[in-house]
């Protein structure tokens, strides 16, 4: 076997503190923030004079995390990714489990998420939805209605 685990994904935000307060309204907790740079940063993401402050959050199972990356150096590039839809090719959303999808669409609602279609209902298992949250981060949502 080549993998041993996952051990986290990175987001690459604009605006650090405000991605952290989402992820924690979500339920995540912070592990810790840190400045990265220097030649090993700079080497292992093959771009120049990297400057990034990260902040690291977990779920509360500790079993997955985000890294949240901020770039001072260089600048971080948009590329719109904030207007994309649900079927842009590449990587689009992180999925969490929940146990009330509505509380949680409300509570993210005041950090800016917004519920991409609407809440819907898989059989008698899930309730699903997708939220859109700090800079067009897709967020899923799956509260399990049944042990199905």
């Amino acid at each position: 076997m080549t993998i041993r685990r996952m051990d986290n994904v990175g987001i690459v935000v604009d605006d650090l503190d405000a991605a952290v307060a989402f992820f924690e309204e979500l339920g995540m907790e912070l592990e810790g923030k840190a400045r990265v740079e220097g030649p090993f940063a700079s080497g292992c993401v093959g771009l120049e004079d990297v400057s990034c402050d990260i902040a690291m959050v977990r779920t509360p199972d500790g079993h997955s995390r985000l890294e949240l990356a901020k770039y001072l150096s260089p600048a971080a590039v948009g590329i719109g990714q904030e207007k994309l839809q649900h079927n842009t090719i590449g990587m689009h959303r992180v999925m969490f489990t929940v146990e009330d999808i509505e509380d949680v669409v409300a509570r993210l609602g005041a950090h800016g998420g917004e519920v991409v279609g609407e809440i819907v209902r898989y059989g008698d298992s899930y309730k699903l939805c997708y939220v859109r949250g700090p800079e067009g981060i897709f967020v899923g949502l799956a509260e399990q209605l049944s042990a199905g």
